[in-house]
């Protein structure tokens, strides 16, 4: 296991799933994996979420008779470096992983990834969050990482240092990465299924 849990982490990136369900997974399916016990939040009938502390996943559906549809999956990493961030840590995860660590420093979590040969490449950041927050993204997962890129912004990097990761965020559409990159999808990147 590797220390502070960056196996979590490196198995994210790597595949775009939690303990194998990926951001397509069916809201039962998740709490099969992670547990029940979660905050759930509706917006109208059209979306939900589910947060699991250091894990949210998200879903949408046409209308209300429909069944949820995975939309996306968030690993909110600044919410370790809180005073009570053990606790956003589900059982199952610490289970798993082992302890985690109040900050993960990017450059580590990336000489990691590139000796398992998984690149991450740097994409524009979209202008609201730029200078504060850097965006690498990996093609293959689809999977983007969110770095803190500048002191000040977003209230919640005030615990975190620049080079800490805020977030990773599943999947990143080929649609957004041609936006922000000026219509180049990069080369080796998985459409949607």
């Amino acid at each position: 296991m590797t220390p502070y849990s960056l196996a979590f982490y490196m198995d994210v990136v790597t595949t775009g799933e939690v303990l194998g369900a990926g951001p397509a997974a069916s809201p039962e399916r998740v709490t099969e994996v992670l547990g029940a016990d979660y905050a759930e939040n509706v917006c109208g009938r059209y979306a939900m979420f589910r947060d699991h502390g250091l894990v949210e996943f998200h879903w949408q559906r046409a209308s209300g008779a429909h069944p949820w549809s995975g939309h996306h999956s968030t690993l909110q990493v600044h919410r370790l470096a809180h005073p009570q961030g053990r606790a956003a840590v589900s059982p199952v995860l610490r289970a798993r992983y082992g302890r985690f660590a109040p900050r993960l420093r990017f450059g580590k979590l990336r000489r990691l990834l590139d000796r398992r040969g998984v690149p991450l490449m740097e994409i524009p950041e979209i202008p609201a969050n730029a200078p504060y927050f850097r965006t690498f993204l990996q093609p293959a997962s689809r999977v983007a990482v969110s770095v803190v890129g500048a002191r000040g912004g977003h209230g919640a990097t005030e615990r975190l240092r620049v080079g800490d990761v805020y977030s990773v965020h599943a999947p990143l559409s080929a649609a957004e990465v041609a936006l922000r990159t000026g219509g180049t999808v990069l080369r080796g990147m998985r459409q949607a299924p």
